[in-house]
């Protein structure tokens, strides 16, 4: 299975990219985590959001495989916890399909990929940086996957 961070921003701090890394590194070929960007629309004084967003959800959605389950990261999503997250992701290796996990911009994500996603899923009801969102999320999926696998990196 293919898991895919899809995220709107590119130009990340170092911290951020090496943090991302260090865990799609750590992923078994059979269980792959990749990042793809998708340039964030041009925030300006006089803007109209909703055209960016509307323009970073096309851009988002056309960037995901046909066929892939879609997983939203929002506030509103459902909380997960880290056994919780190990379950679905034992579901989705079981379903046989890639995921692509969604992460919007400044404003969030797009209203059509609110709307194309089977699953909603909450880190916080805090709002967290987009940046830091990447690296939370690919170190949850690495810890998640190494439950599923008696791997000594989750301890209880």
């Amino acid at each position: 299975m293919k898991i895919q961070l899809v995220a709107v921003g590119t130009k990340m701090p170092a911290w951020v990219e090496s943090g991302v890394q260090e865990y799609v590194r750590r992923f078994p070929k059979d269980c792959s985590l990749e990042i793809l960007e998708i340039p964030a629309g041009k925030r300006g004084k006089n803007a109209d959001i909703k055209r960016i967003l509307e323009k970073e959800g096309e851009l988002t959605l056309a960037a995901i495989p046909k066929g892939n389950r879609i997983v939203t990261l929002e506030v509103e999503g459902k909380p997960w916890s880290t056994p919780t997250l190990a379950k679905n992701l034992e579901k989705w290796q079981l379903d046989g399909r890639n995921v692509s996990l969604l992460i919007g911009g400044p404003e969030g994500l797009a209203p059509s990929c609110i709307a194309a996603s089977e699953q909603k899923w909450s880190l916080s009801a805090l709002t967290l940086p987009h940046p830091m969102v990447r690296v939370i999320v690919a170190e949850a999926l690495y810890r998640a996957w190494s439950i599923n696998n008696n791997h000594p990196y989750h301890r209880e």
